[in-house]
């Protein structure tokens, strides 16, 4: 989903960091062999997340949603030494095409990789976060923003994918989208929710910046 006219997004890639050719192999692979490959982060989102992330510096990432694993190695770049990013993702056919690429990577000692349900999984992690991704099924968003809030680190942060959702949170809504009325749900939930700051970014499909207080 492009919000800006193709031409400046086009300007936005040419004048942005590069995608590392590591992460351009997993792209490239992602698009010729798994379904729905624009569910992948992509190389400007990519280079944001990774950005995001070497300023924060965190010990402890949680990511909600690892899909082939382009986002996790983004973030991953900005880990501290003896960091360790958590990535759960509900499909274990994608195990093996993660674990390929993980393994192959400078944080395959730092990455621990989760199959199953997020809601069940995320309160048997000890750690306190300081940034988590969520990027998995919308008409969850609510319930896992509720499981993380009180896991944050003061001042951490929570990066949420997709909250415009193709444009359709300001749209009339049709009875049976779920996604995007728990999206809607989210959206109001993290405005008005006094322990975060909250800011919604008009990058792809729109991408929260959340700061935990």
């Amino acid at each position: 989903m492009h919000f800006l006219p193709e031409a400046i997004d086009q300007y936005i890639l040419e004048h942005s960091v590069k995608e590392p050719e590591f992460l351009a192999k997993l792209n490239r692979e992602t698009n010729q062999k798994v379904l729905q490959p624009r569910m992948l982060s992509g190389n400007y989102q990519g280079r944001i997340l990774s950005l995001i992330s070497k300023i924060i510096a965190p010990k402890s990432i949680l990511e909600i949603g690892t899909y082939t694993g382009y986002s996790a190695l983004c973030l991953a770049e900005g880990l501290t030494k003896d960091g360790i990013l958590h990535t759960i993702d509900i499909n274990e056919e994608l195990y093996d095409f993660q674990q390929k690429y993980f393994q192959a990577s400078e944080y395959k000692n730092q990455i621990k990789q989760y199959i199953g349900d997020a809601r069940e999984i995320i309160p048997e992690i000890d750690a306190k976060f300081d940034l988590v991704f969520i990027d998995a099924d919308k008409p969850n968003y609510p319930a896992y923003f509720d499981l993380i809030i009180g896991k944050m680190i003061p001042g951490g942060v929570i990066l949420s994918d997709n909250v415009l959702w193709s444009g359709k949170v300001v749209e009339p809504v049709k009875p049976e989208d779920e996604s995007t009325r728990a999206l809607l749900k989210y959206n109001k939930m993290l405005a008005e929710d006094e322990r975060v700051e909250t800011v919604i970014l008009p990058i792809r499909d729109g991408l929260t910046l959340t700061r935990v207080k």
